[in-house]
């Protein structure tokens, strides 16, 4: 029994190990809270959520129970430190709300989420005690506001309700179109009027805009300020918000008003008392104080516009659009990628877009198109491009071509559909490799196997009957040859076309092969000086081997996607970095300054050593 406590140990030892190694990431992908565990009713107290990277699209918590004094107030620190000669840098951003309790009881801080890297985090939910009062502890706070007050003659009489007139200060909701078609870019601007000084506001609700796809265009920009006259009357105005709405649907829709508090600043108003201190009721000796005020803007009401009956082809874009198409290559050998990629780029709905569908020759392997968005977001709203590549694979030799392409977008400004045309591209495909696959059958591939079948031929001597009666040891030899010969031919067969059905295997089963071939076409250009030529090998050399080993789409064949794929294999951890590593080299070799040829001789060996291992 002795003998085994050991290995249990150890393997306890490495599943700890595990566990923590696996807890660790998602440790540092949460929001940090700072808060009080407990208060008293009426007091004022800070809550603080902090998040050690670049944060987007902060929401914060429910805040049942306690009421916002201010806040989300943001705050961001960074740091830049060098170790070695290596630098790194940390960025710190922190959400503050200033609260204040109301009532006693328990009650509960909810998650706050914000956008990470792409991901979406939260923090912790927390609960916050809120007690009551002692009558002893209300008079020692009596006591000392008394003592206070002993040394603040302004504040010896309580201080009337300050009141604001409605036309003071106001917030309200405006948009670039009230009656848009389906589609439509629409901006949405959200503005506090005010003749009075304010010195913070909090957004309480965003608008819920049901029916509309929304983009935020204000996002980390500062609030915008300037002077605008309403009514005859002049008022400071801050723009806090702007955004562009997409209309999903046509018909009757709302815009649902944004609700905010706002910290005013007014001046006291005392209560005269007949002293001395009366004199001194003048704005210059009363300081001003904080009020809050809740506002919430208009609702807006919008009749959107069907669009008109749209021709054939049509992909939804709305705007004014132009459009491009090209090709990576117009001549190619069979059996190897090239891409076709069409690019959109205006103002508009671009990122509600469909994918266009242009005709490929059916010689052709087409792979679903990958999207590239890039996007500038602007007071004027959403423009910049949206771009599709599609990777093709011609199978056999011959000249081909992508027929001409129709984009067609819907115009506002005219009411009418507008068509932009993609010229036609020409492909020469040359005949590929005798030892790359093919998915078809060429006029070579027919010649071939006219000739590889021909008429059989009868060979066979007939007898008379009754010339041979007796059959010997030898015939029956024949017939059990010829029976384990068949038997053997139909299990060979059966794991012949099991193979051959097997495309994911075929893949890997060549990708070694093919890889080698490729990095002999890369040998002979170490040291010609045709760098390009030679960095164009080992790229396919090594990502083919890549697609191939790990049954990976051309259109998704990244380093994420590796990655992920590597770790789904259950490839050791070593292997993986070995593989990433060599992926990053032949990236930075290109562009690295040094003798040309004893880099390139470097990354010839890594690549060698990589593909050898897999």
């Amino acid at each position: 029994m002795q003998r085994y406590r050991l290995p249990i140990i150890r393997s306890l030892g490495l599943l700890t190990l595990l566990l923590l190694t696996i807890a660790t990431p998602s440790l540092g992908q949460q929001i940090d809270v700072q808060a009080p565990s407990s208060v008293y009713e009426g007091d004022n107290f800070t809550i603080r959520f902090s998040v050690n990277a670049k944060v987007k699209d902060f929401r914060g918590p429910s805040l049942d129970g306690f009421a916002v004094v201010s806040g989300p107030h943001q705050s961001q620190s960074s740091s830049i430190s060098i170790i070695n000669g290596q630098a790194s840098s940390s960025v710190n951003n922190t959400f503050t709300y200033n609260l204040q309790a109301r009532t006693e009881g328990n009650y509960t801080i909810g998650v706050a989420r914000c956008t990470v890297d792409g991901n979406v985090i939260e923090s912790r939910p927390i609960s916050i005690r809120v007690e009551k009062l002692s009558q002893q502890m209300q008079q020692q706070r009596q006591q000392a506001q008394q003592q206070r007050q002993a040394y603040d003659p302004w504040a010896q009489q309580p201080q009337p309700a300050t009141q604001i007139d409605e036309k003071s200060l106001f917030a309200r909701a405006s948009v670039s179109n009230s009656h848009p078609y389906q589609g439509e870019q629409v901006i949405v601007t959200y503005k506090i009027y005010t003749q009075l000084p304010i010195s913070q506001f909090g957004i309480d609700k965003l608008p819920g805009n049901r029916g509309f796809w929304a983009e935020d265009l204000s996002s980390g920009q500062q609030v915008k300020q300037y002077e605008e006259t309403v009514d005859g009357r002049q008022y400071q105005v801050a723009e806090i918000r702007r955004g562009a709405l997409f209309a999903q649907q046509s018909g009757q829709l709302s815009i649902e008003p944004l609700d905010l508090n706002v910290l005013v600043m007014v001046q006291r108003q005392r209560q005269r008392t007949g002293s001395i201190w009366d004199l001194f009721d003048d704005p210059f000796f009363n300081p001003r104080q904080a009020v809050e005020r809740p506002l919430s803007t208009n609702r807006i009401n919008m009749q959107v516009k069907s669009l008109p009956q749209a021709p054939e082809g049509y992909s939804g874009a709305v705007g004014h659009f132009e459009v491009q198409g090209s090709l990576s290559s117009g001549q190619v050998k069979a059996n190897e990628a090239i891409t076709y990629r069409i690019t959109v780029s205006g103002s508009g709905n671009l990122m509600l877009i469909d994918a266009p569908q242009p005709q490929f020759p059916t010689a052709f392997e087409v792979y679903d198109p990958q999207i590239t968005d890039n996007l500038k977001r602007s007071d004027n709203g959403i423009s910049g491009s949206r771009t599709y590549e599609w990777i093709l694979i011609p199978r056999t030799k011959g000249d081909y071509t992508i027929p001409a392409f129709n984009f067609i977008y819907f115009d506002p400004t005219t009411g009418q559909y507008t068509t932009r045309q993609v010229a036609e591209q020409q492909i020469a495909v040359a005949k590929g490799d005798a030892s790359s696959p093919s998915y078809a059958t060429g006029k070579d591939d027919v010649r071939l196997l006219a000739e590889d079948i021909n008429y059989i031929r009868p060979t066979t001597k007939l007898t008379p009957k009754g010339a041979n009666e007796h059959v010997g040891w030898g015939f029956w030899t024949t017939v059990a040859a010829i029976i384990c010969l068949t038997a053997a031919a139909l299990v060979w067969g059966k794991k012949h076309r099991a193979a051959m059905q097997d495309t994911a295997g075929l893949r890997r089963r060549r990708a070694t092969r093919m890889a080698q071939k490729r990095l002999k076409k890369a040998a002979a250009h170490l040291g010609s000086g045709d760098t390009a030529l030679f960095y164009e090998e080992i790229y396919r050399a090594i990502w083919g081997c890549l697609a191939d080993k790990y049954s990976i789409p051309l259109s998704q064949l990244n380093r994420d996607t590796v990655s992920l794929k590597l770790g789904e294999k259950q490839v050791p951890n070593d292997q993986q970095q070995h593989i990433m590593q060599v992926l990053q080299d032949v990236d930075i070799a290109r562009f690295a300054p040094g003798d040309p040829a004893t880099l390139q001789q470097g990354i010839y060996d890594e690549a060698l050593n990589m593909i050898a291992s897999l």
